[in-house]
């Protein structure tokens, strides 16, 4: 073994690279702030600390998500913490920006699932964890906001095992909730944390004591006793850890916490990392590639226009799946055979960049992006690979955007051409309408105003939008038929894709319904896959 395959094995046993899923309100933000907070990124929560600046920012940088209050673009934020790299995905939680959170999540080797005490599963939540499970992404639960009224925590245990068809097995468990909670009791270990401190802008230490010792402490009698009795009965009846369950996504260890007031969250922070998988290996066409191969292998899963809003810069998120990457490498770029050096490479943190000079499998990269990299591409050494590829969804919600001030028009096109690269939308064309607008498409409506928003705020462009009639569109496949021949309804459309492949536009579900069933030698698709091959070099 080289000194380098050494390098990259070891740096490969301290990496974490994870994403935080969940409802919006469930506190995935609060949440991630308080882990940067221990990672030694923030002095205050809510106030990231970058290591060459003093800039304040947070996981929300966008401007309309400080308006709005919500998360719409997934961010990567770095940290070390107990001789570990970690790295995080935080991810929209607003369900219309639910496919920017799915490509991410193919990024990830780990899920953190934040659920709210009070309100258990709720939809968004769901919605992302069958993509977990569709990925066999291993997922750990965070039972947020036990210290406000709530359900049972054996409720919540009882939910997830209902709809998610898994086992849970907690690792703590609360003492009392809502305004009696007074701490968290360790499962493994059988011992109590106690917490005196409010503040959860700072780093809360808890008091650690035996569990016959909890008598003398400031604990309502009748939630120590419920306490103490509901983890007898879980060391009786409940389910053991199983690691190999866990990482087959057939088990969520469960940890229980306040990110608001930084209860449990270090605890949680400690019992993430001893739990959590080291970078995986990752399909391909040429077979699952390790994370040890000695060349170096990634693939791009987020594309953001405007990090730096003064340079009109794009970004390219990349995930390192193999080997080592050196800055200034000259790397294959499969899709078109081309070679690229790659000078310019960023760790990100929010909005914040600094030089990467190199990096490991886990790692997520951020490589100026002047229009060579498309979503799912992947860039190699040695001999070459391909990733599988990133989904595509059928989006819900179609419009025109036009720009009805002419002089503007050249700032209009670049702008959308460049939001385009992201893949929060996507771009429809019909070659036999009279007038060849672009048609845009989305999964969620909200989608579609972030980018009238953005073109306005950053290209300094005004937007007009004209809402269509369509709410399902359907990638159509017909063999060795012609795809003319397709029966469509009066009121569907035939268009192409920004990749030219066919795509039937329906203004409803039934029609949708019954155009397949008049053409049953066609192929009628929600999801589209990229399967492109590897061009010879």
């Amino acid at each position: 073994m080289t000194e380098i395959d050494r390098t990259v094995a070891r740096e490969v046993q301290r990496r974490r690279t994870f994403a935080i899923i969940s409802h919006p309100d469930a506190g995935k933000t609060t949440l991630t702030e308080k882990l940067l907070l221990f990672g030694g990124c923030i002095e205050v929560a809510g106030s990231v600390r970058g290591r060459k600046s003093q800039r304040a920012a947070t996981s929300d940088w966008l401007e309309l998500e400080k308006q709005r209050g919500i998360s719409v673009s997934s961010t990567v934020l770095t940290f070390e913490y107990d001789g570990f790299r970690v790295n995080l995905l935080d991810t929209p939680g607003h369900h219309d920006f639910s496919e920017d959170t799915y490509r991410t999540l193919t990024a990830a080797d780990c899920a953190v699932m934040v659920i709210d005490l009070a309100k258990g599963i709720e939809a968004q939540t769901e919605k992302l964890f069958k993509v977990c499970a569709l990925r066999k992404i291993p997922v750990i639960t965070f039972v947020n906001k036990v210290d406000r009224p709530g359900r049972q925590p054996l409720e919540i245990l009882e939910e997830i095992e209902e709809k998610f068809g898994i086992e849970v097995s907690p690792r703590n468990w609360p003492i009392g909730f809502g305004q009696s909670f007074r701490g968290l009791i360790d499962m493994p270990t059988q011992q109590a944390s106690l917490f005196d401190v409010r503040d959860g802008s700072q780093r809360v230490q808890a008091r650690v004591v035996d569990l016959d010792q909890l008598d003398g402490e400031n604990i309502p009698p009748a939630a120590l006793t419920q306490s103490l009795e509901e983890v007898e009965l879980l060391a009786e009846a409940g389910e053991a850890f199983d690691r190999e369950r866990f990482l087959a996504g057939d088990q969520s260890p469960v940890f229980f916490g306040s990110a608001l007031t930084n209860w449990g969250v270090e605890l949680f922070l400690r019992g993430f990392l001893e739990l959590s998988p080291k970078p995986i290996g990752r399909p391909s066409n040429v077979g699952p590639v390790p994370p040890e191969r000695p060349d170096f292998a990634g693939y791009v899963f987020k594309i953001q226009a405007n990090l730096d809003p003064r340079h009109r810069d794009r970004v390219a998120f990349l995930r390192v799946c193999a080997g080592k990457f050196e800055r200034e490498m000259e790397v294959l770029h499969p899709r078109t055979g081309k070679r690229i050096r790659l000078k310019r490479a960023h760790r990100v943190f929010g909005q914040d960049r600094e030089t990467m000079d190199e990096a490991f499998p886990g790692d997520i990269i951020g490589l100026v992006n002047p229009g060579e990299f498309h979503l799912g591409d992947t860039i190699c050494i040695g001999d070459p690979v391909m990733y599988e590829g990133l989904p595509q969804f059928s989006p819900e919600f179609f419009a025109t955007l036009r720009c009805p001030d002419t002089s503007r028009r050249k700032q209009f096109e670049r702008g959308l051409q460049q939001l385009l690269e992201e893949g929060a939308i996507q771009v429809f064309t019909d070659s036999g309408a009279a007038r060849k607008e672009p048609i845009l498409a989305a999964v969620g409506e909200l989608q579609l105003d972030v980018v009238r928003f953005r073109l306005e705020s950053e290209y300094n462009t005004s937007t007009e939008i004209r809402w269509l009639p369509y709410k399902v569109a359907r990638w159509v496949d017909a063999g060795d038929g012609d795809i003319n021949d397709v029966r469509l309804t009066s009121r569907s459309r035939m268009v192409r894709d920004q990749y030219d492949n066919p795509v039937a536009l329906f203004p409803s579900d039934w029609e949708a319904g019954y155009t397949q069933s008049e053409n049953p030698d066609v192929q009628f698709s929600e999801v589209r896959l990229d399967t492109v091959s590897v061009a010879q070099t």
